[in-house]
Formats: C-alpha cells, sequence, structure tokens
C-alpha cells in the first residue's frame, strides 16, 4: 500500500507540469517565437491572440492599426505620474 501511495504521489507532483501549452518566455510586447511550428504569437498586450509569421510581421500589423509599437515597461507605455 505504501508503494502505491508513493507512486500516486510521484504521478500527481510531475504530471501537471506536462498540461501546459508553453511555459512562458514572452517578451516586452507580450509574444514570443515558437520553436516548434515556428511563427511568432502574441499571449497580452494589444496584439493577443493573433499569431504572426515573425517579429517584425506583428510590429508592421501594429503601425497598420495605428498603434506605435512600444514594450511594456518602456517609457512610452507607463501611465502618467500624479
Amino acid at each position: 500500500m505504501a508503494a502505491f501511495r508513493n507512486v500516486l504521489l510521484a504521478v500527481s507532483l510531475f504530471v501537471p507540469g506536462i498540461a501546459f501549452a508553453h511555459g512562458g518566455g514572452l517578451d516586452g510586447y507580450g509574444c514570443h517565437h515558437n520553436r516548434k511550428a515556428g511563427g511568432y504569437h502574441c499571449h497580452r498586450g494589444t496584439m493577443a491572440g493573433q499569431s504572426f509569421a515573425s517579429k517584425e510581421e506583428m510590429l508592421e500589423a501594429m503601425r497598420k492599426h495605428g498603434k506605435e509599437p512600444a514594450p511594456y515597461g518602456s517609457p512610452d507605455r507607463r501611465p502618467p505620474k500624479r
């Protein structure tokens, strides 16, 4: 019974990590390169939920929509001080 409990404990510790699609590694735009399938896609920011062939294509799409590309944390994206 103890052996079964130990196996169950080991499985419960390691299996949840497999359920995530990927571990992150987002850049300042809230996007990252997909190393397996290729391309570049966004999880956060103004382009969230969209996929592109490259980061350059995403930046061009931002410009076409009238948005000036500025990564998170840059002075252009910080709220004004009160």
